[in-house]
């Protein structure tokens, strides 16, 4: 019945935490504060600036400087996004064997356009995406379905006909809402704190090719 497979980026597809972090830790020193570990940033790494920001330098969206803040880690973050930025192990067997058994896959991330444009194309995917919807698309990220409902547009592919990959609750939320299967990564970016088990999911898996044992 599955007739295409989507996927969240950072922490699904993609290990970007240590560009991510880097970029972090490049502005915590050029501010004069301490650095982050990895162990630190990794369970963040897929909740944007924002987030980033807030476990760095403890600088929220209400704070009075966060937009210079913003401005000044994307703008370090556009210098290295794709330095040690690497697949996760299995990804690409999961994505050749999808397309071998013809099924559309693609990406839906709230990664901003001016990254995901550049960094999709440097990852090596074993066939290219079918559809990219970005953070700034539809002018709605998720947990909202305007994104998943807009690759469902592009492929002619049905959202119960989808199954959903990704690593937050926030991408449950938004693949449930919109009518697809939930299906939770669990080697992605979750911090110990998140209550994994309230969120809403059809699935969870361990591995990238364990997807295939859900078609």
């Amino acid at each position: 019945m599955t007739q295409a497979v989507l996927f969240d980026l950072d922490g699904t597809l993609a290990d970007t935490a240590l560009d991510l972090g880097g970029a972090l830790n490049t502005l915590l020193r050029r501010r004069g504060l301490p650095e982050k570990s990895m162990d630190d940033i990794r369970p963040y790494a897929s909740h944007g600036a924002n987030g980033l920001l807030k476990i760095g330098a403890g600088i929220t969206p209400d704070h009075p400087d966060h937009a210079a803040w913003r401005k000044e880690y994307l703008e370090e973050y556009g210098r290295c996004y794709a330095d040690r930025t690497v697949l996760f192990d299995g990804v690409n067997g999961l994505i050749a064997e999808l397309v071998r058994r013809g099924l559309k896959w693609g990406i839906i991330t709230n990664k901003p356009a001016a990254f995901t444009d550049q960094l999709v194309p440097k990852l090596g995917f074993a066939a290219a995406p079918d559809v990219v919807v970005s953070g700034d698309t539809c002018g709605e990220a998720k947990p909202g379905v305007k994104p998943m409902f807009y690759a469902c547009g592009q492929i002619g592919v049905a959202p119960e006909r989808c199954i959903y990959l990704g690593d937050a609750e926030r991408d449950m939320l938004a693949a449930k809402n919109a009518g697809m299967k939930a299906v939770l990564a669990d080697w992605g970016y979750i911090a110990a704190e998140d209550d994994t088990e309230s969120w809403l999911q059809d699935a969870r898996i361990a591995a990238p090719t364990d997807l295939l044992d859900l078609l």
